[in-house]
């Protein structure tokens, strides 16, 4: 990769959040849906790297014991169980299916 390359991608970066600092604010108090919208997104970023990382094994989908894990703490975060029950159940249950 240039350094050019870097230098328009740090630029666009730096315009997106430059945008997002005067015209977002703008556009969110005017629509209540949108700003409640973008109270989500920083959850639905972690969602998906957490997904990617545990799914994926370089340009290839890898299921195995992790995948069990996720879709226990899904299951009990959609419940809304608390945090320590959902991390403690999610290990459990990885760890069950590694040993079988």
């Amino acid at each position: 990769m240039s350094w050019a390359i870097v230098a328009v991608l740090a630029a666009g970066v730096w315009v997106q959040r430059l945008l997002g600092m005067f015209v977002g604010g703008r556009v969110l108090s005017r629509q209540p849906a949108l700003g409640r919208l973008a109270t989500l997104i920083p959850a639905a970023v972690v969602m998906a790297v957490i997904v990617q990382l545990t799914v994926a094994s370089g340009r290839s989908l890898e299921l195995d014991a992790r995948a069990v894990g996720m879709a226990a703490a899904g299951i009990l975060v959609w419940r809304r169980a608390p945090f320590v029950v959902v991390a403690v159940a999610a290990a459990v249950a990885t760890a069950l299916v590694r040993m079988i």
